[in-house]
């Protein structure tokens, strides 16, 4: 049974495990997809339209470039007893990953804004914000990995993924957003 829930869920399962097949339980076959990037370091189409051309871009190509991808939602996942009613849903969202070429690792933040079908519950619009990508060099996957692989997947408190963050200058960017998101000082 399909709700807002599970259709974030096996979007992201889709994109970080290179699983296109999984998008089938989470957009609608007519859904659009607009992208927002506010950082020069990664780029995207600005609008795509259809389920296929969604998973084109957000898992195929994606997985061509990139390995080691883990997206978080942090905010709290849609109620079970609320989900029935959730028609559009907005999430902060943290990724890290590393390049298949060159190594480096990127992590990035942002925010997602969901538009569901009430009739499947599936995701008849995504628009997602990339508001930092931050570069490290490929001597800093350890370290990223292993702070990244001990938090709760795929939905985190913004919390646990600040408070646990690897000292690095580099993350700055993406740490002072998000806790500045929520209202914290780093």
């Amino acid at each position: 049974m399909s709700s807002p829930r599970r259709s974030i869920e096996q979007y992201i399962r889709a994109k970080d495990g290179n699983r296109p097949h999984l998008l089938a339980q989470a957009f609608t076959d007519d859904a659009t997809l607009d992208m927002v990037v506010r950082t020069g370091s990664i780029s995207f189409p600005d609008h795509v339209e259809g389920r296929g051309a969604i998973g084109d871009v957000l898992v195929s190509r994606f997985n061509q470039t990139f390995e080691n991808v883990y997206t978080f939602c942090l905010d709290a996942p849609p109620e079970a007893s609320t989900e029935s009613s959730t028609e559009a849903f907005q999430c902060r969202w943290l990724v890290a990953m590393s390049d298949k070429h060159s190594g480096e690792v990127r992590v990035g933040c942002g925010r997602y804004d969901w538009r569901f079908s009430p009739q499947s519950w599936l995701a008849g619009g995504l628009t997602i914000t990339i508001e930092h990508m931050s570069t490290l060099p490929a001597t800093d996957l350890p370290a990223v990995m292993a702070w990244v692989s001990r938090l709760a997947y795929p939905w985190c408190s913004v919390e646990a993924a600040v408070d646990t963050v690897p000292d690095s200058s580099k993350l700055q960017d993406v740490i002072q957003y998000l806790s500045a998101r929520w209202g914290r000082q780093v």
